[in-house]
């Protein structure tokens, strides 16, 4: 392959890409929020007491080949769901196993259909492991009653496999799975991470799963594009005992309580993305043209999609529910009545997709000076709420007998951090 020097295509171009121009696209995946780590290359000084417990139960695990041979020949993506192609970063290009740094990207990549476990990089999350792996797992799982991340050796073991998918490669490709979702709700680039290798395109975070470092990620949506590939790959990381699916290691051991918590969610997110087909009246917010299309409803009744992302209530005045769609640009519903509110039971389904009926109206905030889009909710049977979700029910369980401890609960309810990315 040759060298490529930080060639783009232009986000939203219709030029179709050239097979020399389509070499391997940049990434740099978030897919966890915010990520540190040490600088890729730079050896400790002395051996750490968790580099010494880590490294024994790496050299154990089973080997899971950077590219196997059974990777899939993967066709061209249309022109509009290509981000371009960018190097990666010469000094570090890989924080972790689903965290890569590239060059001349305008933001920061989640990649799409993974979750590795995270790296350790406290120097309290080390003290804490060195007493041992059933305190440290016990100790992490206490802080929610909801599936927690914390620092994993297997976290490790995913950052050297991306290590090693990675090394040599000069430049990656980036693509999208849908064009209504290019960015996600902390303006992170939506992506699959590409590198070509024999003639094949080759997909890191299908081949991640393979590997076993984590398993088919649904949290936020089924993969349109590369579904079946991300089942079979995870079904072949399953039979293998590879990664997380290897008995007694160390990762989390709740997977099955995190699988059918993601794919709840990816059921709801699915079902409505089918009902919305044709009926623009029906809004996801993580929908690129979502406010777009909500300021074309002005005066008139849609039905949005979104996860509630905060409550809050100031002085005497209505209480405000925002629905995600962009940090800083998320969507309110208007509770005057206070009643209406707690019968909706939307304070307690924080963090989870729910559905609102109502007419989008133009607010004047005088503080701010500008024009606002909102949804006043006057009825609790204007709310709808997935049913099948496992956690949103222990979750909606957990607010009630909160609420009747202290009626004061939920007067500013924001979403549990667990297993965010």
């Amino acid at each position: 392959m040759k060298p490529v020097a930080n060639r783009r295509v232009p986000l939203g171009s219709t030029q179709p890409p050239t097979v020399g121009a389509l070499c391997v696209v940049a990434l740099l995946l978030i897919a966890c929020g915010h990520k540190t780590s040490p600088a890729s290359g730079a050896a400790a000084a002395e051996p750490s007491p968790l580099a010494a417990t880590v490294a024994p139960v790496l050299a154990a695990a089973p080997a899971t080949a950077a590219t196997p041979v059974t990777a899939p020949v993967l066709a061209a993506a249309p022109a509009t769901l290509l981000i371009g192609e960018f190097p990666l970063d010469a000094k570090s290009p890989v924080i972790d196993g689903d965290t890569i740094r590239v060059v001349g990207l305008d933001a920061t990549l989640r990649l799409l259909g993974i979750d590795t476990e995270e790296t350790f990089k406290k120097p309290e999350e080390r003290a804490l492991f060195a007493r041992g792996w059933p305190q440290y797992l016990k100790h992490n799982k206490a802080q929610s009653p909801a599936p927690m991340k914390f620092a994993t050796p297997l976290g490790t073991e995913a950052t050297q496999f991306a290590e090693k998918f990675f090394a040599g490669v000069k430049v990656v490709r980036l693509e999208r799975d849908h064009i209504q979702e290019l960015r996600g709700r902390y303006g992170r680039h939506l992506a699959y991470v590409l590198v070509e290798r024999d003639g094949r395109w080759v997909n890191y975070n299908v081949e991640c799963v393979r590997a076993g470092m984590s398993p088919y990620f649904v949290k936020y949506s089924y993969s349109r594009r590369f579904h079946d590939e991300f089942v079979a790959a995870e079904a072949e990381a399953r039979r293998a005992g590879r990664g997380v699916w290897k008995e007694g290691a160390m990762h989390y051991d709740d997977y099955p309580r995190r699988l059918a918590w993601w794919h709840a969610r990816a059921k709801t997110i699915a079902a409505f993305e089918k009902e919305a087909a044709g009926r623009p009246e029906l809004i996801s917010l993580s929908w690129n043209d979502a406010l777009d299309r909500l300021a074309q409803h002005v005066g008139k009744e849609v039905e949005v999609f979104g996860s509630v992302s905060d409550v809050s209530q100031r002085g005497r005045g209505p209480t405000r529910v925002t629905l995600a769609h962009r940090r800083g640009a998320d969507f309110p519903l208007i509770f005057f009545d206070a009643a209406v509110l707690r019968a909706s039971k939307l304070e307690g389904c924080a963090g989870e997709h729910v559905r609102v009926r109502g007419v989008v109206t133009r607010y004047h905030n005088k503080r701010a000076n500008t024009d606002e889009l909102q949804l006043v909710v006057k009825a609790a049977g204007q709310v709808s709420r997935p049913v099948g979700n496992p956690e949103l029910d222990a979750q909606l369980v957990r607010f009630e007998q909160k609420s009747t401890a202290t009626p004061a609960a939920g007067a500013a309810n924001k979403a549990e951090p667990a297993a965010t990315k």
